[in-house]
């Protein structure tokens, strides 16, 4: 095989015009045709990753396998291609500084003056270029975030533009922007694509391929004319219009020859002809459901659309799986008191209480969990809705005074959820939690062997309390048992109700592996006791 072949993916006109689904359809179409591939962001912010970043700001944060705090970007790749990403996947401006001032501070550059270019836009390309080089993949696909234009993307279209220079067709240019609909002049707009395209020329890069997002058919003479203005063939102008799900995307870049014109330009022979019949069984049992269930997911940032988009999309891979459509309900934590909570959750099959830091919401969560213990609704508790699970059953059933974690209370009298003995010392913020895959032994004979069906698992942790201990036999005898176990870190990884028809809790966070391939067991025996439970009503 030739060398690794790069494409870079920009974007024009607007955020948010979904540059990484692009990138992982590409991604997913070239892997059907037989070829190896593997995908990248990079992140213009200053932050060295986003783990600090709330998610006002930046939506979720995902984690990879190896401990890496990413771009959610990375979730859809690994969803598309069902292979996992790693630290080297993400690229942020804050890391490309570090480890260009580290080098200064070691004398690496031997007393020369440390300039954007060459020693940032070297850095940049030593990122993009490594994946390949201890990979050995056909392709890599290096989204660059931001719009074309942003002043802190400039460094990283200065590199693409070095790239392209010294690779010739190993290296090429994908570029995404917006072709509006004016519903007054009742016609599609190609002008701010031609002034994206120019802003892109203007630093030294010309696009090779342009993916043009609308919400109306791209007409043959438009297309000829974005090809035109902006030096591009005409079968180089992809049309992406606007679909009923993410998931149609693949299919739809498959039907305008992404694939195909990528190859061409690259010199690589077309492959094998994609194969995506199990990507189309899924997407056929997504839009037939035979049934539909409610899942309130109570959370303390459910007006944002980002903030738990690996849990949305891990109830579309399990409510696919059980044909089932999953309507999840949005419910603030905040906005939920023992006299709010019955009529907030009326009506669910199910009830989601989902991760996230701090006290805020807290008490919400807590009635939530009452109201699925008592009224023997399905219930999924992840991470910090694992841990006030315990805290509501330690108030609630064990009669515990001053019942708490540590993290809301510091001095509880009972601080049956505390800060992990690793992290007592920890100052630093950022990249600090338990982050990652770990180990868990299952025990027999429980609903979480019933789940995965296997003595040992491994999950993807960020946090930074567990479990205490000290309060096991008590949980036990009571009712709440440790259903899965890191041995080697003696951790309590799954509590379970044994007198309740499904009511898990998890420290980890099984929505970062839920992929279309292979939709998390977790959730999808939660949407099946869901649906069971609303049979029963």
């Amino acid at each position: 095989m030739s060398a690794t072949k790069y494409v870079f993916v920009t974007g024009g006109v607007a955020s948010s015009l979904g540059k990484g689904i692009i990138s992982a359809s590409l991604a997913k179409l070239l892997q059907a045709r037989g070829y190896s591939v593997t995908l990248q962001k990079l992140d213009p912010y200053i932050n060295v990753d986003p783990g600090t970043l709330n998610p006002y700001e930046h939506g979720e944060c995902y984690v990879t396998e190896d401990g890496a705090e990413t771009d959610l970007d990375l979730g859809h790749y690994e969803r598309f291609l069902n292979t996992p990403t790693s630290q080297a996947n993400n690229v942020t401006t804050g890391k490309i500084y570090q480890a260009v001032i580290e080098k200064e501070r070691r004398g690496e550059y031997l007393g020369e003056t440390v300039q954007v270019i060459p020693h940032i836009t070297d850095e940049i390309k030593r990122r993009i270029k490594i994946l390949g080089a201890d990979n050995d993949f056909d392709f890599v696909i290096t989204e660059i975030g931001g719009t074309v234009g942003d002043i802190e993307s400039l460094p990283y279209i200065e590199a693409v533009r070095q790239m392209r220079w010294e690779m010739g067709t190993n290296c090429l240019v994908i570029h995404l922007t917006l072709v509006p609909y004016l519903a007054a002049a009742g016609e599609l707009k190609t002008k701010p694509t031609q002034h994206s395209v120019k802003t892109l020329l203007e630093q030294g890069v010309q696009p090779d391929i342009i993916v043009c997002r609308t919400e109306r058919q791209l007409s043959e003479g438009m297309r000829n004319k974005i090809a035109l203005f902006c030096n591009v063939d005409p079968t180089s102008v992809i049309e992406s219009i606007d679909v009923e799900t993410i998931y149609d995307v693949p299919l739809m870049m498959r039907e305008e020859r992404l694939d195909l014109e990528v190859l061409d330009k690259m010199r690589m022979p077309e492959g094998v002809k994609p194969e995506l019949k199990k990507w189309e069984a899924f997407l056929f049992r997504h839009k037939n459901p035979k049934s539909n269930v409610t899942i309130g997911m109570i959370g303390k940032y459910v007006e944002l659309k980002d903030a738990y988009k690996s849990i949305s999309e891990a109830f579309v891979h399990a409510g696919a799986e059980n044909q089932c459509k999953v309507k999840v309900k949005p419910i603030h934590s905040e906005s939920l008191s023992p006299e709010t909570v019955e009529e907030a959750l009326a009506g669910v099959d199910g009830i989601l209480v989902a991760p996230g830091f701090g006290s805020r919401g807290i008490e919400g969560k807590i009635e939530a969990i009452r109201f699925a213990r008592e009224n023997k609704i399905p219930f999924l508790g992840i991470c910090l809705g694992m841990q006030c699970a315990v805290v509501e059953f330690g108030r609630n059933v064990l009669k515990l005074e001053d019942v708490n974690s540590t993290e809301v209370q510091s001095e509880a009298l009972n601080p049956v959820i505390d800060i992990m003995e690793g992290q007592k010392e920890v100052t630093m913020k950022g990249g600090t939690m338990r982050l990652g895959a770990y180990p868990c032994s299952i025990v027999k004979g429980t609903k979480a062997m019933e789940i995965y069906q296997r003595d040992e698992i491994s999950e993807r942790h960020r946090h930074r309390y567990e479990f205490n201990n000290k309060y096991l036999d008590i949980y036990r005898n009571a009712g709440m048992i440790a259903s899965g176990i890191n041995q080697k870190d003696d951790l309590v990884e799954i509590v379970e109700l044994t007198d309740h028809p499904w009511f898990v809790g998890v420290q980890f966070h099984p929505e970062f592996k839920s992929t279309v391939a292979s939709p998390h067991p977790l959730f999808v025996h939660f949407v099946d006791a869901a649906n069971k439970c609303k049979e029963k009503k």
